[in-house]
């Protein structure tokens, strides 16, 4: 296994860049995972991951063979050691100190592992969606952090997928790969143009319900049984026309206080749990 001492090596330095710049992620078709929750969550996503940093200071590292192309399994280690996914050929990895981890960590909470994964994109005509699936829509959600709390609730909610339209913001942002915990490769995540969302919807029967306080029902009084896509918008300026133009209903939070508006993942929370309950009770969850 390869060794790297010097925060001047040219992995390191890339490392960082990719971390630090869009721009870069996108020219080298590479992304940032760090910690094995997340990790493992991307490999069984099916990414492939090209080179893993490991600081076997703070989680000692085995590996176990598996019948997977160019991939190893996860292996549970023994006494105070680590659950450490081993997620590419021995090759692969690349053994750096705790002084240097610390350097290109990105977060002060770690496992000891970083790894740059391969770029895979999916669009709206790969979605396999049951029957009257449940879908988020976000239209230009900005901050990475938003996006990744929205991600987690999805993944909670079982939510079939989850819609980007007009993003602003990189799906493989660090801060929004940490704030997921690893949901954005656990719930179908696409990024489509507004224009390209609505018909796909129309298309296949999806009723659209839009989050707004505008000429709005409360949001419980809305039949969420059949297949619908919750879209909220950005917290400052709301929904574009063509959403609310589109939409089959428009529903809204009460507000009760002198504030109007919630944090989009915390109001995206509220109504996807609202599908959630009329279909458990449709189903005799409850």
């Amino acid at each position: 296994m390869e060794t790297i001492t010097s925060a001047q090596n040219p992995k390191i330095k890339n490392l960082l860049l990719l971390q630090e710049k869009s721009r870069a992620r996108k020219e080298q078709g590479l992304f940032v995972v760090e910690g094995r929750r997340e990790l493992e969550h991307c490999i069984e996503a099916g990414f492939r991951v090209r080179t893993v940093f490991v600081c076997e200071e703070i989680s000692p590292l085995r590996f176990a063979p598996v019948e997977m192309t160019g991939c190893v399994a996860p292996v549970e280690m023994t006494g105070s050691d680590t659950v450490i996914p081993s997620a590419v050929e021995e090759s692969c990895f690349i053994r750096v100190p705790e002084a240097l981890y610390r350097k290109i960590a990105y977060r002060d909470s770690t496992e000891g592992i970083v790894a740059e994964v391969e770029y895979r994109t999916i669009g709206l005509e790969d979605l396999k969606l049951p029957e009257n699936p449940l879908i988020l829509v976000l239209e230009a959600v900005e901050k990475p952090g938003n996006l990744g709390a929205v991600l987690r609730t999805a993944d909670a909610a079982g939510a079939d997928a989850v819609i980007v339209a007009d993003p602003l913001t990189d799906l493989y942002n660090p801060n929004l790969i940490r704030a997921s915990i690893g949901a954005v490769f656990t719930v179908p995540t696409v990024t489509a143009p507004t224009e390209d969302v609505i018909p796909w919807l129309k298309a296949r029967g999806i009723q659209i319900l839009t989050a707004q306080l505008q000429d709005s029902s409360l949001y419980y009084d809305v039949d969420m049984k059949r297949g619908t896509a919750i879209v909220m918008g950005t917290e400052s300026t709301g929904l574009t026309q063509p959403w609310r133009e589109a939409a089959d209903a428009h529903i809204r939070i009460p507000m009760l206080g002198r504030l109007d508006s919630l944090n989009v993942s915390v109001s995206a929370s509220i109504l996807v749990y609202e599908a959630v309950r009329q279909r458990q009770i449709i189903n005799n969850r409850y």
